[in-house]
């Protein structure tokens, strides 16, 4: 596992042991505040989970379908986890500076997304792939590292990264081949390339 703590304040224990977990409804932790600075146990209610499981109703019939899917599920479980621990207004691409509340870094992301599509593998949903290890590329817009989620497609063997870091709470990461994202995938219409005024 590649975990880039991003924060002086990340906790590489702490990050190793949330991904290292065996989440289930009644029990899983998510992190954010840059590198699991913050940690929350949580639950996750039959009615809340029904909202994600409903996103897999019509069972995809591939894995580029599957993919689609987990991306809308990921954005299903911020709205809801969102909500428990105050980070519904997370930022797109922010870094953690102590002035903005409940915001994640791309460690937080890719762990937490990580914990997400192993709720969904565990309850069946996931079907065309496996969920591997989180990745980081060494270099990035600003000579951070980043981090993301990663899954591998069974019958193909090909990677993906699984990238929400990029777009606010809520709104679907993207997921594209893993390749790709190594050679500094940066998507066009990320919310990062257009400053937000000031409060």
């Amino acid at each position: 596992m590649l975990i880039t703590a991003l924060s002086s304040r990340a906790d590489l224990s702490d990050m190793s042991r949330i991904f290292r977990q065996t989440p289930s409804l009644s029990a899983f932790e998510v992190c954010f505040g840059g590198g699991c600075a913050e940690i929350r146990p949580l639950v996750l209610t039959t009615e809340e989970w029904q909202k994600v499981s409903a996103i897999f109703n019509n069972a995809p019939v591939d894995a580029a379908q599957e993919r689609e899917l987990i991306a809308k599920a990921i954005a299903q479980l911020e709205i809801i986890v969102g909500e428990k621990i105050g980070t519904s207004n997370d930022l797109a691409g922010t870094f953690f500076e102590g002035r903005l509340s409940g915001q994640l870094d791309c460690n937080d992301e890719a762990i937490n997304t990580t914990t997400y599509m192993r709720l969904m593998q565990q309850a069946g949903l996931i079907k065309w792939h496996e969920i591997e290890d989180t990745r980081t590329r060494n270099f990035f817009f600003n000579g951070w590292p980043h981090s993301t989620a990663v899954i591998r497609d069974a019958k193909s063997s090909t990677r993906f990264a699984v990238d929400s870091w990029f777009y606010d709470n809520g709104v679907p990461p993207v997921i594209v081949p893993f390749k790709e994202w190594k050679a500094g995938y940066r998507p066009a219409d990320t919310p990062i390339d257009h400053p937000r005024p000031e409060n």
